[in-house]
């Protein structure tokens, strides 16, 4: 491995270290925030160190296409360190700011969706059953309406009718039939 190889390999190591801690402390506030069972940090562990694992081998075959010395775990070692002196402040702050954005975000999304198109469907569907309510009443008045005007016809047809009923007898299943539909008419009106 060349002079070269091995400072560039250095670099990465430093930036790998660095991106190291910056994806710890992401992964230590989302952690924080998050109100998940005790088994699901478990595993939230178990994925941290995958990804930290497949960056560090991805940086470390880009350099040195995978040759691993000791240099390779002080260059981590240096780069967390220093991220953690330097960077660690600032970047939570940005992450709990960020974190904060996206529920603002959702909260206001939230309202939003109530505000146009739950209230305004709860006011349509309200509208709806009182201007139905209000075309039943009305149609329950003019049908009462046409009943009372209606009477005196019936009366006079079946004054005008009763005179055929002694020539044409109804068999008496008609005359049952005719009655029950008369009686449960009479229950509702």
């Amino acid at each position: 491995m060349t002079l070269q190889v091995q400072f560039v390999t250095m670099g990465m190591m430093l930036l790998g270290g660095l991106s190291l801690g910056g994806l710890f402390d992401l992964y230590r506030v989302l952690a924080g925030q998050l109100r998940a069972p005790r088994y699901a940090y478990y595993l939230l562990d178990i994925f941290f160190w995958c990804i930290g694992t497949l960056l560090i081998f991805k940086l470390l075959y880009m350099s040195n296409l995978g040759q691993v010395r000791m240099f390779i775990f002080i260059g981590l070692l240096v780069g967390v360190g220093i991220y953690f002196l330097l960077f660690s402040r600032t970047v939570i702050r940005v992450i709990m700011w960020m974190i904060r954005l996206v529920q603002a975000t959702i909260r206001l999304g939230i309202r939003l969706f109530r505000v146009f198109i739950i209230i305004p469907s709860i006011w349509l569907y309200r509208a709806t059953v009182v201007f139905l309510g209000f075309l039943l009443a009305i149609a329950i008045f003019l049908y009462k309406v046409m009943l009372q005007l209606l009477y005196p016809m019936w009366k006079l047809l079946l004054w005008l009718v009763r005179p055929l009923g002694k020539w044409f007898r109804m068999p008496t299943w008609v005359n049952q039939a005719g009655r029950s539909i008369a009686s449960f008419f009479r229950r509702f009106f």
